[in-house]
């Protein structure tokens, strides 16, 4: 009798270790098969959206150059982020009188958070102009690492 129910109880373990692998390797081949229909899918949607993207840039540096495009495209200068463009109007008469900030977009594109942050503060005239002078240390002749070690170490102190 009590070998009867080990061996029942065996033969249970076995098909339920047996049901177990089937339900997983079952399982695994939903997954991969549904992900073998899926993956073209995601593969076209990302190829788009890289070409988007793509179409985008190359139309931003070439907007300068368009017929509608209000600034001279040799006053522009491509920065690409934050901001497309910066236009120095009055530049090739050497004289200039307008700094202009300029976000090329097409479609229906939008502002994205960051540009309109951008847009606000420009708006709001928090500009300024600051020059910065490099140490006379790092332009003298000589070896450069020793140079700026000794700036970074003053500043240290």
């Amino acid at each position: 009798m009590l070998t009867e129910i080990i061996i029942g109880i065996v033969v249970a373990v076995i098909i339920i270790a047996i049901a177990y692998w089937v339900g997983y390797k079952s399982g695994a081949f939903r997954r991969d098969k549904y992900w073998e229909e899926q993956i073209p899918e995601y593969r076209k949607d990302a190829i788009m959206k890289s070409r988007a993207v793509l179409g985008g840039q190359f139309s931003e540096q070439l907007a300068p150059y368009l017929p509608d495009f209000e600034y001279l495209p040799t006053e522009c200068r491509f920065i690409g982020k934050p901001i497309d463009f910066i236009v120095f109007k009055g530049m090739d008469e050497k004289k200039i009188d307008e700094v202009v900030f300029v976000e090329v977009k097409s479609g229906n594109a939008k502002l994205n958070q960051h540009e309109k942050n951008l847009r606000d503060t420009i708006q709001k005239k928090k500009v300024k102009w600051v020059e910065y002078r490099i140490p006379e240390e790092l332009t003298q002749k000589g070896d450069i690492e020793t140079r700026i070690g000794d700036i970074v170490n003053k500043e240290k102190e």
